[in-house]
């Protein structure tokens, strides 16, 4: 069976890897910073305390960072990539009701919501043929069918990993526990289970046009 992915798009302009990491990883940062420093300022800033306990100020800051990187990278890109755009409707939706309903519940379900539908997406891709990784990855790797395979599976099922250990944090661990797991947590493990994929990247590597195999 053959699996469909996104191409290579040739005239897509692309950012520094720093800028990209930034505009993905700075909204998280924002989110930890107002958390762990909500009274201050909010003491600071007498308008916010409308807001009530940090963890709902951290949640306002959480979706103006996420509007503001998706803003920019719509700027320098032209286009949106489909994982930070998914993410930034789920907060700007669940960020919305944890203000409304004034219920810290639904921003920590967030993220598992977009890992479930994330991981969901990916298996149930592959029943059908497709590997919807790419677009995740917004097309930067040339694989083999059998490469896309495996990478799609594995990635599939790491979301839902992560799910369940949004679940246990959550429900077990104070909100400046489970605020301080999402940065100092779950980006390393994100970050160390991306390096244990480089082998099938490079076993699965399609050879670019000009270049020769190693």
């Amino acid at each position: 069976m053959e699996f469909e992915h996104a191409p290579n798009d040739p005239t897509r302009k692309d950012m520094s890897p720093l800028l990209k990491l930034a505009l993905e990883l700075g909204p998280l940062g924002v989110f930890f910073l107002f958390n762990a420093r909500g009274e201050q300022i909010a003491s600071a800033l007498p308008a916010l305390q409308a807001l009530g306990k940090p963890i709902f100020l951290a949640t306002a800051a959480f979706m103006v960072a996420i509007t503001l990187s998706l803003a920019v990278s719509l700027w320098l890109t032209k286009r949106l990539p489909i994982m930070p755009l998914v993410t930034g409707v789920v907060v700007l939706v669940f960020g919305t009701l944890t203000l409304w309903l004034h219920d810290d519940l639904f921003i920590k379900l967030k993220p598992t919501i977009v890992n479930c539908l994330f991981g969901a997406v990916l298996l149930g891709g592959l029943v059908f043929g497709k590997s919807f990784l790419g677009y995740v990855f917004d097309g930067a790797f040339r694989l083999t069918n059998e490469g896309w395979r495996l990478l799609t599976l594995r990635w599939g099922l790491f979301f839902f990993v992560l799910a369940a250990i949004n679940e246990i944090v959550w429900r077990n661990f104070s909100t400046d526990f489970w605020v301080s797991f999402k940065v100092f947590g779950v980006m390393p493990l994100t970050f160390v289970f991306a390096l244990c994929q480089l082998p099938v990247l490079q076993r699965h590597a399609l050879v670019q046009e000009g270049q020769d195999k190693a």
